[in-house]
């Protein structure tokens, strides 16, 4: 066996170090004349301003332009913004949105290029880009920790993924404070993505020892504590532990990378408008059901490391968890018919799929699709 494992990413964990140490932070690294990006929400009710203050000055500008799951034009838009206004540095404060859209547009900004040329693969990037400092206002994406983001182009109704080192973030600063207001439906779906993650990086065919001994850790806090962080925002024990398992799954998923549950979640995002992580729910369990016995049983390994009797087991504990905190199990709550199931398996057809530990077919796909109407 061999691996490699790189994470050029500096972490800061801890409550309330946002409103704290923000200045400091930025300082040491020696930054300044910033662009804050973040959720519209946060410009409205004062988070945006409250951060902006934390920073000293050293954020000069913000960007919230954005809508969920970044489209072309929201990236095309802030990094013609950067070039404008010179920026040089970026925050990006939120979810996955603001944080996918402050890794592309830092590059995007030192080309003349639409996001759309390197979304299809037409164009890579070359090594210019922005700083960049992730603050997560969710426990969910582990984008604080990776080289993708994530593009929607709605003229298509296609969500893909770029991926560069530039994308790595400088600085990762993350804070439970921040995510005790995220409603419960939100911190359901991030947290069943924070599952997602951690299954995906641990079964792909890239799996290492490092990611695997982070997605063991991610899946047993998830189990424990997103039920709490649902029922109570204020439970700062659990709110903590789901910061620290969104952390850790996205170190498990960053070299691995995901597979099946996340390509499927893509059409299921742009075309019907689920949630990343509740997209991703949907079909976990089901992909675990298939890749059970892949890899001399390894996944069943892994179900006994976090209390499961087997795989399968752990199949049905996910279903019930979803159920516990309101997510869909269901595509039909989803709006998909069977007449939409042909389509859907095309949409599926992604380059990551062939990570999953057994071969993908589409007649797989369509039996699988079948049993989640």
């Amino acid at each position: 066996m061999s691996w490699s494992f790189a994470l050029p990413v500096k972490v800061e964990f801890g409550e309330g170090i946002v409103f704290n140490e923000l200045k400091n932070l930025l300082e040491r690294e020696g930054l300044k004349n910033g662009l804050l990006i973040c959720d519209p929400i946060f410009a409205q009710n004062g988070l945006a301003e409250k951060v902006m203050e934390a920073a000293g000055g050293l954020l000069t500008g913000v960007f919230h332009d954005l809508v969920p799951n970044p489209t072309v034009e929201n990236i095309d838009s802030c990094a013609k913004l950067i070039q404008k206004e010179q920026y040089e540095f970026l925050v990006s404060l939120g979810g996955g949105s603001s944080l996918d859209c402050g890794k592309a547009a830092g590059s995007l900004c030192k080309t003349q290029d639409s996001i759309k040329e390197y979304m299809y693969g037409r164009k890579t990037f070359g090594p210019e880009h922005l700083p960049l400092v992730a603050i997560p206002t969710t426990a969910g994406t582990g984008s604080e920790v990776t080289m993708v983001a994530v593009v929607t182009d709605p003229e298509d109704s296609r969500k893909l993924p770029v991926g560069t080192p530039n994308f790595y973030p400088r600085l990762a600063i993350l804070d439970p404070c921040l995510t005790v207001t995220v409603p419960a439906k939100v911190t359901a779906s991030c947290g069943i993505d924070v599952l997602s993650q951690a299954l995906e990086g641990y079964w792909s065919k890239k799996h290492q020892p490092v990611c695997d001994a982070c997605a063991v850790r991610a899946s047993k806090l998830v189990f424990a504590y997103l039920p709490r962080a649902c029922r109570d925002g204020n439970d700062m024990e659990a709110r903590t532990a789901m910061c620290e398992a969104s952390f850790l799954a996205g170190i498990a998923f960053a070299s691995p990378k995901t597979s099946g549950p996340h390509v499927c979640s893509y059409p299921l995002t742009s075309v019907y408008h689920v949630p990343h992580g509740e997209a991703c729910g949907i079909t976990l369990d089901s992909f675990l059901r298939i890749n059970a016995d892949a890899e001399g049983g390894r996944l069943h390994d892994l179900a006994r490391m976090i209390g499961r009797k087997d795989a399968y087991e752990l199949a049905d504990h996910i279903v019930a968890l979803k159920k516990e905190v309101g997510l869909r199990c269901r595509l039909s709550e989803a709006g998909v018919t069977q007449a939409d199931i042909p389509a859907l398996i095309q949409e599926c057809h992604h380059p990551n799929m062939a990570l999953n530990p057994v071969e993908v077919t589409d007649e797989m796909l369509e039996k699988m699709f079948k049993e989640l109407l």
